[in-house]
């Protein structure tokens, strides 16, 4: 999961994904805005064939956080 995520936010953010790790806060670390991490978002729903409830989306401050997630409903 964590190698597929990473892909899409290097792609998305257009940088390199050696900057990308767990740890890595969406928008201090990577400089993502609101509307970038609802893109991300959306291309995760689209490619790794899920729903994200709206409520989960606030929840994702890291790329652990979303990694977490997907791993929990992927089970």
């Amino acid at each position: 999961m964590y190698e597929s995520l990473r892909k899409l936010l290097a792609k998305q953010l257009r940088i390199d994904e050696s900057k990308i790790t767990p740890d890595s806060d969406i928008k201090k670390d990577l400089g993502a805005d609101s509307l970038d991490i609802l893109t991300l978002l959306m291309n995760v729903e689209e490619d790794f064939g899920i729903t994200i409830p709206d409520e989960k989306l606030i929840t994702f401050n890291k790329v652990s956080d979303i990694v977490a997630y997907l791993d929990s409903i992927k089970k």
